[in-house]
């Protein structure tokens, strides 16, 4: 059946856009290596390799730039994987209706460049926009520091076409802001991880370049007054695109003195920009905020991995999502718990919206997954605890073995298993990676 597979994909998108053998390291997904990678060349293509896998019950690994594929439950099998980096082309740009169509292989960092030229952006800054893709990001609802002010995927997107488990292409959405009532299919797919769909091409609102940006840090002695900062901030009349708490060891890795840092972003105006710099001084003055200077705009693209960069390698990475007020209690939390095990932590928050990334650090030699899985119990503890919930963001094998990727989603599970049974009745898109075991 492999090599019959094989073949009938090559039929579909040409020798040369199938891979097997030794060239298919790349693409091993934790530790398991596919049968083979195909590389379509149009949502048709698409189309026909997702019906002849599902015609032989074979799993289908949708790829882009594969920045994600760490994240999500080890899968029980391979299958194929299925590359998207041949559909990179910008298909419509109209700037007068702030809106572009581009295809799901264009990489990100690309499609900013292209929009520049015009006076646009797409509002969306994730890690590794040189790698990762438009249709990868959706899929991943991913998004950056600047998702205190601009939102996630799901808040640009107003259109897809997405190909289903049977092959079937769907077109969802439209290609202007306003569009009828009635679902919003589109919505359904952005943040599934390739579970329910293929995207091919997305459909985004864009905005104009703003005229000046500020990336401004100032720092603290103790975390708890950065955190009071963040309150004062967000009840203040600023309105920053980013705002970002850092640990001593997360300010480190962005070259910043090891103390507790509140980074925060600004556009618009360039008067605007000034006061508002400014202001956030004045703001952080009288709860020990220090020292704030504005820091180089390449900043901006290391502020996501800013935990993770703290040591050489982290033994594990957890996102955690909370209430904005109680940021800098979980990071002080997670902080006491990595030490009373003998580890190590760094941790960088979101802290506007209260999504807290902590990376944990071993220094002995073994990697012991024992005090590092403990650690994630207490962390997920503290996230529950909070009201909120913990994702294992990143972690070794051997870990996933012994910590749950994602949180119990509870009755929403429920749902999320129906929804998954009729779009992907025989379970071959990314299976069992996703919450609730879909």
């Amino acid at each position: 059946m492999h090599g019959a597979l094989v073949e009938k994909l090559r039929g579909i998108v040409g020798p040369a856009h199938v891979v097997e053998g030794i060239e298919l390291s790349p693409y091993a997904v934790e530790g398991r290596t596919p049968e083979a990678a195909v590389f379509p060349g149009s949502a048709e293509e698409v189309s026909a390799v997702v019906a002849c896998a599902a015609d032989a019950e074979v799993p289908v690994l949708p790829w882009g730039g594969g920045t994600a594929m760490s994240l999500g439950t080890p899968p029980a099998r391979a299958g194929i994987v299925l590359g998207l980096r041949r559909l990179d082309r910008l298909v419509e740009h109209e700037p007068g209706d702030l809106t572009a169509t581009v295809q799901a292989g264009m990489t990100l960092a690309r499609l900013q460049a292209r929009l520049r030229e015009r006076g646009q952006w797409l509002s969306l800054d994730p890690e590794d926009a040189d790698r990762a893709t438009v249709g990868g990001v959706v899929a991943a609802n991913g998004s950056g520091p600047r998702r205190h002010l601009y939102g996630t995927a799901r808040d640009v997107v107003i259109g897809l076409t997405v190909v289903t488990a049977d092959g079937t292409v769907v077109r969802g959405g439209g290609k202007v802001v306003k569009n009828v009532a009635g679902y919003d299919l589109p919505k359904l797919f952005v943040g599934s991880h390739g579970t329910l769909g293929v995207l091919v091409e997305v459909t985004a609102r864009l905005r104009p370049l703003p005229d000046a940006e500020a990336l401004v840090s100032v720092g603290f002695e103790r975390i708890k007054d950065a955190g009071a900062a963040v309150r004062a901030v967000m009840a203040s009349d600023l309105i920053p695109n980013a705002l970002e708490l850092l640990d001593g060891e997360a300010a480190r890795a962005l070259g910043l003195p090891a103390a507790p840092a509140l980074v925060v972003g600004f556009d618009g105006l360039a008067e605007q920009v000034a006061w508002q710099r400014a202001e956030l001084a004045r703001l952080a003055a009288p709860l020990g905020g220090q020292s704030a200077r504005e820091l180089p705009a390449e900043t901006w693209g290391r502020l996501g991995g800013a935990a993770r960069a703290a040591g050489e390698r982290p033994a594990a990475v957890m996102t955690l999502v909370v209430l904005p007020a109680q940021v800098a209690d979980v990071i002080e939390q997670g902080g006491v718990v990595a030490r009373a095990r003998g580890l190590g932590s760094a941790w960088a928050a979101h802290a506007g919206v209260g999504v807290v990334s902590g990376a944990l650090f071993s220094a002995r030699a073994s990697q012991e997954t024992a005090p590092i899985a403990a650690a994630l119990a207490e962390w997920r503890e503290i996230a529950r605890g909070a009201g909120g919930h913990a994702t294992l963001e990143w972690a070794p094998l051997a870990l996933k073995a012994e910590v749950a990727v994602w949180d119990d989603p509870g009755p929403a599970g429920r749902v999320m298993r129906r929804i998954k049974a009729q779009l992907d009745p025989k379970n071959i898109l990314n299976p069992g990676r996703f919450v609730a075991g879909i």
